[in-house]
């Protein structure tokens, strides 16, 4: 006795099914790349700069984002999620970071900053911070933070020079252009 063909077994249907697992094995080893990218950016950037800290917050939607990649000096340091504070950082702030904005506080207990961001920074022990903007030609991307959480630390050209190189970067590799 011979058993029907079933059509969800047909030649069809299985080339379809390969073309899908081909499809998600390249957005899974594209994603795998560029998070070694930033995994190896951070690193870096933490080690070179002496920092406790380096993290990407990542812009998922309309100025709202994340914490998605850290390096640290010690597991204490861990921001790993972070939204960051609501109300605080706006279309204001972003436009800022859109025309290129590089941010350093020397000591966030000095620098003329909003209350919320004074106290947000306080919350994730930063004492010194500098911000860079990953910009990619649809816009701000995300941004690369180095946290020093110990004292206070004046920021350098150089380190400011190290941070853009490091976001340009990840600003230029395919990978992220893609995502």
């Amino acid at each position: 006795m011979e058993l029907p063909s079933l059509p969800e077994f047909d030649h069809h249907s299985t080339q379809h099914i390969d073309q899908g697992l081909q499809e998600l094995l390249s957005r899974l080893i594209i994603r795998m790349q560029r998070d070694e990218l930033i995994r190896q950016t951070t690193n870096q950037l933490r080690e070179s700069l002496k920092v406790d800290r380096v993290v990407l917050y990542y812009f998922y939607g309309q100025w709202q984002g994340q914490v998605t990649f850290e390096s640290l000096s010690a597991d204490k340091y861990s921001i790993l999620g972070s939204t960051g504070p609501s109300n605080c950082f706006n279309h204001e702030y972003a436009m800022l970071y859109l025309e290129k904005r590089v941010r350093a506080i020397a000591d966030i207990e000095l620098e003329a900053i909003e209350d919320c961001h004074r106290e947000f920074l306080r919350g994730m022990q930063v004492r010194a911070n500098l911000v860079v903007p990953i910009l990619i030609p649809r816009g701000l991307w995300g941004l690369l933070v180095a946290h020093h959480c110990q004292s206070a630390r004046s920021w350098t050209s150089a380190d400011i020079k190290l941070m853009q190189k490091g976001a340009g970067t990840l600003a230029t590799d395919s990978n992220i252009l893609e995502s």
